[in-house]
């Protein structure tokens, strides 16, 4: 996965990065280009609440957009050049490419994930007809897992839905994310950034039945309490990483678990039914991975029933029952994510912590009292760097709407 951010200069402000202001990022745009800026737009990150590494098992996830994300300033050409441009990675300068002629490039670098959103429109017949200028500024911490190329390639998509005027649904834009991620860039995710980022609303997270894309949203009431995003400052990108490694390790207990029962995805199991049917599978490794998708399923929707039930403190027992199993289970946590987890359990105020997203790296969340913030980042942070050697980064997250023009 490519992550745009390198400045550390919005990084630093409690309750998340610096917003940025249309007419900051008009004037970054025209020190850029020799033309006229147009339109700005936003597209967020994502966190996953719970939920984790079931999107692509046909399981339930349970995301939020927040208010970090991707700017996008965009001025129309009226020949077929596009020009792009990335304040975060400025050494890479102004990268050009011709709108009829999309191929994956690995030199094209970070562009690839909007020019295979191009592509994949263009290839199910949007007509996408003059070339354009784009200037992108994105807040999101630099490798921390807040899927910043999901956000990226909905950012794309918005824009080219607005400003080309594309008869398109929403969720169409965000399989075509999906689809860029899979087919173009070559990691073979799941659903669920592009979702939780094209679909985003404020002050609500999405229950996502990837097996059937049913999907309903739920307000995120957590009463005296906030969600802290702790980013351990350990990059991570998912084409090195194992994360299809352990795609591939489910695919095969799924397989092997066909033999003897009808189902078409892990997600169809409920805990009693793996139970019962895990000598199928007949490997220790593959046990253990299946075993963390279906319990953490069935985890997932257990915790938006609580969520919704008031019922705080079971809500933060599963978020912790999450890591445990990502941990023990799915091994893609590591010594970073597990030292803040570990760490948060043991603070006063806290209901519950877990790493959220692909894990080797990234960031991990907590549900924190609010009265006892201060005290939370100051202990967590000090563990963290008396056992790591590093700091960890803090911010309130704010759940956000998804990707939009901002007038």
């Amino acid at each position: 996965m490519f992550y745009i951010l390198t400045n550390k200069t919005f990084s630093k402000i409690i309750g998340g990065s610096k917003i940025m202001q249309s007419n900051e990022l008009k004037q970054e745009f025209s020190k850029i280009f020799d033309s006229t800026p147009e339109r700005v737009f936003f597209s967020p990150g994502r966190i996953n609440l719970i939920g984790e590494h079931t999107d692509y098992n046909g399981g339930h996830v349970f995301p939020c957009a927040i208010s970090l994300g991707t700017y996008g300033v965009y001025s129309a050409r009226q020949d077929t050049t596009v020009r792009m441009y990335s304040a975060n990675i400025p050494d890479k300068g102004i990268v050009t490419f011709d709108i009829n002629k999309l191929d994956y490039d690995k030199s094209f670098g970070w562009t690839n994930y909007p020019k295979g959103m191009i592509k994949e429109l263009v290839d199910n017949g949007y007509k996408i007809d003059h070339g354009f200028d784009l200037f992108v500024h994105g807040n999101l911490p630099d490798g921390a897992g807040l899927s910043s190329s999901a956000s990226i390639e909905l950012l794309m998509g918005e824009i080219l839905k607005d400003a080309f005027d594309l008869d398109i649904d929403q969720i169409d834009l965000v399989k075509a994310g999906q689809k860029d991620e899979n087919n173009y860039i070559g990691v073979n995710s799941g659903i669920m950034d592009q979702f939780a980022v094209g679909m985003g609303k404020k002050d609500q997270a999405i229950l996502l039945d990837t097996n059937t894309m049913d999907y309903s949203y739920a307000p995120v009431k957590l009463g005296n309490n906030v969600i802290v995003i702790m980013n351990t400052n350990k990059r991570r990108e998912l084409q090195d990483s194992k994360y299809n490694e352990r795609r591939s390790e489910c695919e095969e207990a799924l397989s092997r678990l066909q033999k003897g029962l009808d189902i078409k995805s892990l997600g169809d199991l409920d805990e009693h039914q793996f139970d019962e049917a895990a000598y199928l599978i007949n490997d220790e490794t593959l046990i253990k991975r299946a075993r963390h998708a279906v319990f953490e399923n069935q985890r997932a929707i257990r915790a938006t029933k609580a969520l919704a039930n008031d019922e705080l403190e079971t809500f933060g027992h599963l978020v912790t029952a999450s890591h445990v199993s990502l941990h023990f289970d799915y091994e893609v946590t590591g010594k970073e994510l597990d030292t803040l987890a570990e760490t948060s359990w043991k603070q006063p105020g806290v209901l519950g912590a877990r790493m959220t997203g692909a894990g080797f790296g990234g960031c991990a969340i907590a549900i924190v009292n609010k009265d006892k913030v201060d005290d939370f980042k100051k202990n967590v942070g000090q563990t963290y760097h008396d056992t790591i050697g590093y700091d960890a980064d803090f911010y309130i997250a704010e759940i956000a709407d998804g990707p939009r023009e901002i007038k």
